[in-house]
């Protein structure tokens, strides 16, 4: 096997895992990863072009490179430190004698479980009055698989309870299937 036909399993086999990487977006690290298997990939793809005489494949890949490159840098750089800096707050709070914290950010993708730890859903947003402060809803998705066929829902502040790990319904299964399904784009100014 020469160079060019490893490049040419490396570069498509580097381009399909860093998109799940990225698509599945698990977090920055994980995307950050994913950005750096793609310029890996792209590299890759340069290289199949070079040896195969595609200057409209070096280009493009070239262009992918700097690409891939900022999206290193927002996700390992400046995504990592800030999810680094709520991650420290939320555990020195656990450690101190203060009311425990968790990242706004945090709720996206946070499991949602029942007053016994069964799993409900998983938390998708949080709405916060803008006057109070205060968390007005949390949209928790559930059912469906990846995000098809998934019911999404408004869960009134009084009925979820938050902790660093989980939110937990304060209602039964069947109060929360009664809650009004959400539809793209149509979400409620109060749950």
């Amino acid at each position: 096997m020469t160079l060019a036909d490893a490049a040419g399993w490396i570069a498509p086999i580097a381009t399909v895992i860093a998109a799940i990487m990225t698509a599945a977006n698990l977090g920055a690290r994980i995307t950050g990863w994913g950005f750096v298997v793609f310029a890996m990939g792209s590299i890759t793809w340069t290289a199949v072009g070079l040896s195969s005489g595609q200057t409209n494949l070096v280009a493009t890949n070239a262009f992918l490179t700097l690409v891939n490159l900022v999206g290193i840098w927002r996700w390992l750089g400046r995504q990592r430190t800030y999810d680094d800096g709520g991650r420290s707050a939320e555990l020195a709070s656990r450690r101190a004698a203060v009311p425990a914290l968790f990242t706004a950010t945090g709720v996206a993708g946070m499991p949602v479980t029942d007053l016994a730890g069964k799993a409900t859903g998983r938390g998708v947003e949080a709405l916060i009055e803008c006057a109070s402060s205060e968390v007005s809803y949390v949209v928790v998705a559930s059912g469906g698989v990846g995000g098809v066929d998934e019911s999404l829902r408004a869960v009134p502040r009084a009925d979820i309870r938050f902790s660093s790990d989980r939110l937990t319904l304060l209602i039964d299964a069947a109060a929360f299937e009664r809650l009004a399904v959400l539809y793209d784009g149509d979400w409620p100014a109060k749950a």
